[in-house]
């Protein structure tokens, strides 16, 4: 035995016999909580990027149904949100790795269709997108 392997099985045996003398345990259910507690322990030392799980594409249904105009639901908790792009950064993402890690083409978008069209109204409406208009001064100046 390696010294990690012992050292692994001295903490399963000490947490397995504190758990023990508080709990009632079946004899038959003893082995499987070892090798549970064992796998757990074992499991720790692992980089988390060696054990990420492959997540499931959606559909193409699935990804129709998730833009809506109120709002786009997202692959990650199910929950609608206006704009994708906090709620990704959250989970350590960018918008691109959010596309490719559920299979979305490059045009799917982060920001819900009705919001971007208020948001594009809003910004109209101030006038911010046009140049400014030449006054007719600084017109004979030039």
């Amino acid at each position: 035995m390696t010294e990690s392997t012992t050292d692994l099985t001295v903490l399963t045996t000490e947490i397995i016999a504190a758990y023990v003398e508080k709990n009632r345990v079946e004899a038959d259910a003893l082995p499987t909580l070892i090798r549970a507690v064992y796998g757990a322990l074992n499991g720790l030392g692992v980089d988390d990027a060696e054990v990420e799980v492959e997540q499931p594409k959606p559909t193409a249904s699935q990804v129709r149904k998730s833009i809506t105009d109120a709002g786009l639901i997202s692959f990650i908790d199910g929950k609608t949100y206006q704009t994708l792009k906090r709620h990704i950064g959250r989970h350590d993402m960018t918008p691109d790795d959010y596309r490719a890690r559920y299979g979305l083409s490059a045009d799917y978008p982060i920001v819900a269709p009705a919001y971007a069209a208020r948001r594009s109204e809003m910004a109209k409406a101030i006038g911010l997108g046009t140049k400014p208009r030449q006054t007719t001064k600084s017109r004979k100046k030039a």
